[in-house]
Order: C-alpha cells, then sequence, then structure tokens
C-alpha cells in the first residue's frame, strides 16, 4: 500500500553561525492533515518552515522526502520546492496590493497562447477562482479589480487559491490570522477546513484556532520537538493550552 506521508522529515539540523537552530528535529505530515506548529518565538519554527519551503536549508538530516520524493541539500531551493507542490503563504507579503487580481494570481507563472501572455484566459480563470474559492459572484469585483480592494482574509484566501491553481498539494502558513478581524479569521477558518486533498503546516499564537484546525500538534522549544499530540488528545482547548506550558 502506498504511504500517505507528504513530507517526512528525520534528524534535521541548522546552525546560524555557532547557534544551534533545529536539533534533530523529525516529524510526518500525512495527505490531508492539518499540522500545527506550536512554541514561544525563538522555538525554531520559522526556520523550520523557511527550510520546508526552501527560502533556506537545513545543514543535514537523515531523510527529507515531499511528495514520496527523497530530497538531497543540493536539491533544495524555493523554485524546486514550489515545483515539487510546497506553497508558503505569509501574512503580509501574499499579494501585491497595488496589482490587478489576475496579475497576483498570475505572476511569474503566466498562461500563454502561441507564446504570449493570454490576459484574456487569465482573467477569465481568475474569476472562475474567485467565484470557487472566494464565493464572489462578479457584482462590485471582478479579477481586473486591484488587490487593494481585499480584505485582509479576502488576500489571505487569494494567495491560498492561488496555490491550489498551481495544484500546490503543501501549503504552510505562517500566522494567517494575526492582523485580521474576527469575521475575516472566521472566513479564512471555513476555507481551510474545506480543503481536504491539502496537507497544511500552520504557524499560529492562537490556540483557539490552532484547536479549531489542528489535526495534529508539535510543540517546539529550543530548537527541539518537546511533545506531539494528535486532536483526539485534547478533549477540551484547556486541554490545549496545558500542552504548550
Amino acid at each position: 500500500m502506498a504511504s500517505d506521508s507528504v513530507i517526512k522529515l528525520k534528524n534535521a539540523f541548522k546552525n546560524f553561525g555557532k547557534t544551534e537552530v533545529l536539533k534533530g528535529v523529525d516529524f510526518e505530515l500525512k495527505k490531508g492533515e492539518i499540522l500545527v506548529l506550536l512554541g514561544d518565538n525563538g522555538a525554531g519554527k520559522s526556520t523550520l518552515i523557511k527550510c520546508l519551503c526552501g527560502f533556506d536549508k537545513f545543514d543535514k538530516f537523515d531523510e527529507f522526502s515531499v511528495n514520496q520524493k527523497a530530497l538531497s541539500s543540493k536539491q533544495i531551493n524555493f523554485k524546486f520546492m514550489r515545483n515539487l507542490g510546497v506553497e508558503v503563504v505569509f501574512q503580509e507579503s501574499a499579494v501585491c496590493k497595488n496589482q490587478e487580481i489576475y496579475r497576483n494570481i498570475f505572476a511569474t507563472r503566466h498562461i500563454k497562447k502561441f507564446g504570449f501572455i493570454d490576459k484574456k484566459t487569465e482573467i477569465k480563470v481568475a474569476n472562475e477562482l474567485l467565484k470557487t474559492y472566494l464565493n464572489y459572484t462578479g457584482v462590485g469585483l471582478d479579477a481586473k479589480s486591484k488587490a487593494l480592494n481585499l480584505s485582509g482574509g479576502e488576500r489571505q484566501g487569494l494567495a491560498i487559491a492561488r496555490a491550489i491553481y498551481f495544484k500546490s498539494n503543501i501549503l504552510i502558513l505562517d500566522e494567517p490570522t494575526t492582523a485580521l478581524g474576527v469575521a475575516q479569521q472566521n472566513k479564512l477558518t471555513s476555507y481551510l477546513k474545506e480543503l481536504n486533498d491539502v496537507s497544511i503546516i500552520l504557524i499560529t499564537h492562537s490556540l483557539n484556532k490552532a484547536y479549531e484546525l489542528g489535526d495534529k500538534f508539535i510543540l517546539l522549544k529550543g530548537g527541539r520537538i518537546l511533545k506531539t499530540a494528535q486532536k483526539s488528545d485534547f478533549k477540551t482547548l484547556d486541554s490545549l493550552y496545558r500542552f504548550v506550558e
């Protein structure tokens, strides 16, 4: 039987100078799973996801595979990881607000016809994405609108929809709800719950959102994995609070 693992990492290390930032980290992410990374600032969460998406590299590891493909350190970079299906979405850099929505979706990955950018098709596909993933009907807002007309939650949703369109099956989300209002947080949360075939690694300081979304929980401290748990281990939100103490 084929494994349902989409990321497998064993004994990974990362140093900055003489400072050990990641110390023997290992975990597994399965298809359709939402894995929540928890821990204080400086625990190693941001470094871990940067290495996972190719912005940085682990210094060494015993095993690192993505979508059943075993990787070597020399292969890893952002473009390579994106082509494997890994997409990262940050809070502020998700979209360019002054560009049209369709340009945000297809920047660097254009639809082309006879060697030229097919603007008409890009706009059509972008409107379909707005309708499918953000529930827009085309009234008052379409793909030719500037992205600045979107709320924070909608911009996050757009960035995630863009990743899904380009067949990314692993999403890494770094504090996606930090600057959002309650309504925007709820909209984004509902959206993430619908992505059944997509695996998600989520960094959040909101234990409420972690409890609501997470299937698996990892607590990092000092660059090491201190604890790992499943959603079934927590009967209440209070039990998750005790987990991180």
